[in-house]
């Protein structure tokens, strides 16, 4: 099934997603190396407890954001099905109901952080001399907040299958920061100048984006807009609590290392934890480029194919998560620490043990994506509104109990616990009973052929890359040759005779034709 693009060519919806992760990866590539050249120099110009304090920051406004409610995903969701029958007052009246709660939420997230800031003691253990520190606290808060009275607009763009466009406006923003705050720190080490840079960049972004969605949707600065009916508010805001939840636990899980490692062991551990954040978060954020890129496709696909069309994609799309992180968790592990060491300097480099923990936790994740985009695609995120909560809950004690003893390896070690004991199984299994009406156990026959074939390699390219000897960044080339090599020959062995390997190829395969056919 096709849909059409704003110039009334018909695109399909593997031509959408072609042209969102095309576009994705490469500015998030130009953007990850711009962020790194950044924190090299914010790292030699700035001391680690500056590092600690930016990344404990950005996580307090992280779980503040919990006040979004999930309305975002529920929004999104409903959109899909106006869009695809061009309901134009539909869309007028969600987008209406979008801009009031974010209104709203801009409003308790000021709230909620001011409240915050007697606490400060608490957050920061052994507190170092910090100039300005409750100014800079609000500066990041004042960028958190505007950005809520904007961005909503972009839902629309994204729901249209034109992710591509906020993620051009986005990157371009980033790369202006990038320069702008290596030329503040190497001009004046000012901290405060540096935060001020990126709100600005942020706030232009968020304009830009704004205009660029009215252009395209006129629609959207019209007055006379209907109101939703009572049955649809109550489906709404059903799926928004049920999101809630989902939120709660995605915040705890993925956002509170920096709180607790600030808590329990110091602002330098959150520093050290900021770089490879840096480097594992980048690599991630390329990677999931390629899911979120398609999440409008499979909305559409959803509303428009009967379910077996569903369980295939769904395979395919797994199928090609678990190699693009199996591959990336590998490579990650055997080069972060030399990268680490160079870049940054040795006092940054965590423990081997950590690393390990860290690159499991990416890789657990990772393998986890497919599934969120189709759930959340889908809009079946009421039937596992449950286990989030139950993770949090798990994330915090085990990471709490361990981090005691255990110091950053018990905090990384307690996120690795909570996911496999709620969301490994759990999100999988509502995808298949609720929406596909089929058993897992298959999945799960997959998941373990998938996890046993990447672990075996892992361990055998770890005994081979402590071979390598050299200078280090000799070693760093040859370590990326043996782990990108092996790995992509041996999935290639492995898998090259399946179905969802067969899908992809013949989905690039028929793409590549109609490009050189144009």
């Amino acid at each position: 099934m096709s849909a059409e693009g704003r110039n009334g060519i018909k695109k399909s919806r593997t031509a959408y997603s072609a042209q969102n992760i095309t576009v994705a990866i490469t500015c998030r590539a130009l953007a990850i190396l711009a962020g790194f050249c950044t924190r090299m120099v914010f790292t030699h110009t700035l001391t680690q407890e500056y590092v600690g304090v930016n990344g404990l920051f950005s996580d307090i406004l992280n779980v503040l954001a919990l006040s979004e409610l999930g309305l975002s995903s529920a929004i999104t969701y409903a959109l899909y099905y106006p869009i695809a029958k061009g309901d134009i007052e539909k869309q007028k009246s969600l987008m209406r109901l979008f801009r009031r709660f974010y209104r709203v939420v801009a409003l308790i997230v000021l709230t909620s952080g001011l409240l915050i800031i007697p606490f400060m003691d608490i957050l920061i253990k052994n507190q170092q001399d910090i100039p300005h520190l409750t100014l800079i606290y609000l500066l990041y808060l004042v960028g958190s907040v505007s950005s809520y009275l904007m961005t909503y607009k972009q839902t629309l763009i994204d729901a249209h299958q034109l992710s591509y466009i906020g993620v051009l406006y986005h990157n371009t923003a980033l790369l202006l920061q990038d320069a702008l705050q290596v030329a503040i720190l190497l001009a004046t080490r000012n901290f405060i100048l540096y935060v001020c840079i990126g709100i600005l960049c942020t706030l232009l972004k968020n304009v830009a984006i704004s205009l660029r969605a009215e252009r395209m949707y006129p629609y959207l600065r019209d007055k006379n807009v209907q109101k939703l009916p009572t049955e649809e508010l109550q489906d709404i805001f059903r799926n928004t609590r049920a999101m809630l939840m989902h939120k709660i636990g995605g915040v705890v899980v993925n956002n509170t290392d920096n709180l607790l490692l600030s808590s329990l062991v110091g602002l330098s551990a959150n520093g050290i934890y900021s770089n490879y954040y840096l480097i594992i978060g980048s690599v991630r954020q390329v990677l999931n480029q390629v899911f979120q890129a398609i999440t409008a496709s499979v909305g559409n696909l959803g509303i428009e194919s009967d379910k077996m069309r569903v369980q295939k994609i769904f395979e395919a799309s797994f199928f090609m998560g678990q190699w693009m992180f199996g591959l990336a968790a590998i490579c990650i592990c055997e080069l972060i620490d030399p990268i680490v060491s160079i870049c940054f300097g040795p006092s940054y480099v965590f423990p081997r043990e950590v690393t390990w923990i860290i690159c499991l936790n990416f890789y657990l994740t990772g393998m986890r994506q497919a599934t969120l985009v189709f759930r959340d695609s889908l809009g079946i995120f009421w039937y596992d509104r449950y286990k989030s909560p139950a993770e949090a809950v798990i994330n915090l004690v085990t990471s709490i109990l361990l981090g005691r003893k255990l110091g950053a390896a018990g905090i990384f070690l307690g996120t690795l616990i909570s996911t496999i004991t709620t969301s490994l199984w759990v999100e999988p299994l509502v995808l298949y009973r609720r929406f596909l009406h089929m058993p897992a156990r298959p999945y799960f026959f997959r998941y373990a052929l998938y996890a046993s074939a990447t672990f075996l390699l892992w361990f055998g390219e770890n005994q081979l890359c402590q071979l390598v000897t050299g200078e280090v960044w000799i070693v760093c080339v040859k370590r990326l040759l043996i782990c990108v090599t092996i790995t992509n020959l041996t999935y290639l062995l492995l898998y090259h005779r399946t179905k969802e390997f067969r899908l992809l190829l013949h989905k690039a395969k028929s793409l590549l034709s109609s490009k050189i056919s144009m």
